[in-house]
């Protein structure tokens, strides 16, 4: 019996140990642990970094390059000179420093730099979207969470009410006062509450699921929205044009990114200048016969190089005209998707604002239900109103408080739509 106390302790407490954890949420912080552990978030910050290096490398461009070299060699055998005379490079070294300086590369050099610039500050943009595309579906996915487990709230009181309804008709049905057939509708009403009931439980828990991904919290926990009072004011929604879009930003860059394309394919038509320098030092070479000598000396090098493309079967003048059709090519994405970001501003804009209608004619409407409900209520009390009233009263209720629930998410979604639509979603 003791060892059966035991274990039944055990169970109890590994049960307790894996009691899914409760965590109260507000938006602010759904929004800072999304951006804390998205995975893309992290990979575009890589890419940026990335970028960054590569400017800088393509600054070392400029710069001077310093190499060293060292050689060894075995030949044989001798080589025969005059009187008699042998060479031998058995063991010859050979070892050097050399300086490369560019002087003019036809402004290939210059236009990678700018390249590299503007491919940091295309990645940096690259960043901010993938920062808003986080924060909207956060967003979303934390209002719909709100709107669902409002719904669950409010039909376990419209339930609460019904049981109630059914318990007082059953009451006045033992004692002659109403009907089976009234007693059969609010059972049959029940029945409707709790599918619906069912129905929004299940699409809490999907919504408690999203936002767990979203958040990167555990999939069992337990997430109560603390952001469930909705204060919704006059939208203001005086900024409608594009220019803080990061999709706008990137595709101007691109347009740039290709001018300086064209001027690098060109730069392969033109000269290029370059300075060497250098100094070699070698030994072990010995000249034997009628006359012995070991040479062991060092030699400096300056040399100036310039390079002209003469002839190139047209394969460069081919590049630049490549080049130039996809400067074209950026500039008419550009226009489109500035036209088509447009529209995207207007729809967003009037989203909004038929949100804030559909808010105020909601609350009218819930006032009406409330009444209406309070009323019915009243006259159901004194025999004035059938169960049929009262049923058809909670009914609308149910429906209006549902639509006032809806309407007041939505807005909210609306909300985080028209910010990531101008671009001031952060």
């Amino acid at each position: 019996m003791k060892r059966l106390t035991l274990t039944i302790i055990s169970i109890m407490i590994a049960l307790a140990g894996t009691e899914a954890q409760t965590v109260m949420l507000s938006q602010g912080e759904a929004r800072r642990m999304a951006l804390e552990q998205s995975e893309d978030i992290k990979t575009q910050t890589n890419k940026l970094e990335q970028a960054k290096l590569d400017r800088q490398i393509a600054f070392a461009g400029y710069l001077p390059k310093l190499d060293a070299s060292a050689t060894g060699a075995y030949v044989g055998p001798d080589i025969d000179m005059f009187m008699g005379s042998r060479l031998a490079m058995r063991g010859v070294y050979m070892a050097g420093i050399t300086v490369t300086q560019p002087i003019y590369a036809g402004g290939k050099i210059l236009a990678g730099n700018r390249m590299a610039k503007i491919g940091s500050e295309i990645a940096d943009q690259q960043l901010r979207l993938t920062r808003m595309d986080v924060l909207a579906d956060t967003d979303n996915a934390y209002w719909s969470l709100v709107a669902v487990r409002q719904k669950v709230t409010m039909l376990r009181s419209l339930k609460a009410l019904v049981d109630t309804l059914y318990n007082q008709t059953a009451v006045a049905v033992s004692a002659g006062m109403a009907t089976d057939n009234d007693l059969l509708k609010i059972s049959s009403r029940r029945s409707e509450i709790d599918y619906n009931l069912h129905k929004a439980a299940n699409g809490a828990d999907l919504c408690r699921l999203s936002l767990c991904y979203a958040t990167g919290l555990d999939p069992e926990a337990e997430v109560i929205p603390t952001d469930t009072i909705i204060d919704i004011t006059m939208p203001e929604t005086g900024i409608s044009d594009a220019s803080l879009r990061p999709e706008i930003n990137m595709l101007e860059k691109q347009v740039e990114l290709n001018k300086q394309q064209v001027k690098s394919s060109r730069a392969d038509m033109l000269p290029t200048i370059g300075l060497m320098g250098g100094y070699t030092y070698f030994g072990n070479i010995k000249m034997k016969g009628a006359i012995s000598q070991e040479f062991k000396d060092g030699i400096g090098l300056a040399m100036l190089s310039v390079n002209i493309p003469i002839f190139h079967w047209g394969e460069n003048i081919k590049k630049v005209k490549k080049a130039k059709l996809d400067l074209l090519n950026s500039e008419l994405t550009l226009q489109k998707n500035t036209d088509l970001i447009s529209v995207e501003i207007r729809q967003a804009i009037q989203n909004l604002n038929d949100g804030f209608t559909m808010v105020a004619v909601a609350k009218t409407a819930m006032d009406e239900a409330d009444e209406n409900l309070r009323v019915t209520r009243a006259r159901y009390v004194t025999s004035m109103a059938t169960v049929s009233d009262m049923l058809d009263a909670q009914s609308q209720w149910q429906q209006s408080y549902s639509n006032l629930i809806e309407a007041q998410t939505q807005y909210k979604i609306y909300e985080t739509a028209y910010l990531k639509a101008t671009g001031r979603l952060e």
